[in-house]
């Protein structure tokens, strides 16, 4: 592939994302993962492997290893159909790498829930479609709060990080970092049910996040910067309160966007009926309104955008290194 394929595909991909998202027709390859994922634990939950904790690990460590594989493969043979192409080869690059991103999508169900906010008991089924909490009792403040931290936490699982493996990899090791967290969206629980057979999907998908969360704190203390937020605050709070969480990710940048905002995050949520108590992030400078919403979603747009012009530069970098 001409080195040049590449990033003019992922930048399209970026744009397309932006301007088209995730249509309700498309079907979504993510839904076929995960009919794959259910298909994969179902059998193995009803074979004579699952019988003791040990077993139960190594089927889950079975159920990744095909997932994703079979993501690579199919992902190869697509994006293989068009390899003689250079103008088809960029188009369905961009579409494949397209459909790995979320941005726009995740802030427009974010809006849903922004909308819904003056019929308490409508926000709050709007939010449960995007976070796995229990929100049949949330106040205005903690759906708010939900929704903050799920845009924050979900910039670097819908955009950074898939677009880092887009320029490691191109669209199929994309695509297989969209098997890697989807696996572990569905699998990597710490209750009764989920704790052996997802304890590899939950540690891969923590490794696969690493430098993508870590990143973020870049993309959106620059973010912040020309936004006219507290970005000084926003690189504080992001480093002191990084481990505030029981993700090795996840409160970064969530520590990001709640000093930007000068806000508190995290606190005591309920996962399947069960209160699971998560340490604060941020300083409380003042309670979280309804904008917070709208303001981490432009915190979000603007974090990516940022992303994928250091990753391009990163790699135009490493291109002509390579050949001097």
């Amino acid at each position: 592939m001409s080195f040049y394929i590449l990033p003019i595909s992922i930048g399209l991909a970026f744009v397309l994302d932006l301007i088209i998202g995730d249509p309700y027709w498309f079907p979504h390859p993510v839904i076929y993962i995960g009919k794959l994922v259910s298909g994969l634990e179902k059998a193995v939950r009803n074979s004579k492997l699952f019988t003791s904790e040990k077993k139960q690990k190594l089927c889950g460590l079975l159920i990744w290893v095909s997932t994703v594989a079979v993501t690579a493969i199919v992902t190869y043979l697509l994006v293989s159909l068009f390899d003689r192409n250079v103008i088809m080869v960029l188009l369905v690059n961009a579409i494949v790498i397209c459909i790995c991103l979320s941005t726009k999508c995740l802030g427009k169900e974010a809006k849903k829930v922004y909308y819904k906010l003056d019929d308490i008991d409508e926000a709050r089924v709007q939010l449960s479609y995007i976070v796995g909490r229990d929100t049949s009792n949330l106040s205005e403040e903690e759906i708010i709060r939900a929704t903050v931290e799920t845009v924050a936490e979900n910039t670097v699982d819908g955009t950074i990080a898939p677009m880092m493996y887009a320029f490691i990899g191109g669209p199929i090791l994309s695509m297989v970092y969209k098997a890697v967290n989807t696996m572990d969206s569905m699998l990597g629980y710490k209750n009764e049910r989920f704790v052996n057979i997802g304890m590899f999907s939950a540690i891969l998908d923590d490794i696969f996040n690493y430098i993508p969360a870590r990143f973020s704190l870049v993309s959106f203390t620059i973010a912040s910067f020309f936004l006219g937020y507290d970005w000084k605050n926003c690189v504080v709070i992001g480093i002191r309160d990084r481990k505030n969480h029981n993700s090795p990710n996840c409160a970064i940048p969530e520590g990001a966007v709640a000093g930007a905002l000068g806000v508190q995050l995290g606190g005591t949520n309920v996962y399947f009926g069960e209160e699971v108590y998560k340490p604060t992030i941020g300083d409380k400078n003042r309670n979280l309104e309804r904008e917070d919403i709208i303001r981490t979603i432009r915190l979000m747009n603007f974090a990516s955008l940022i992303s994928l012009m250091i990753f391009l530069i990163i790699y135009m970098v490493f291109i002509v290194l390579r050949c001097i």
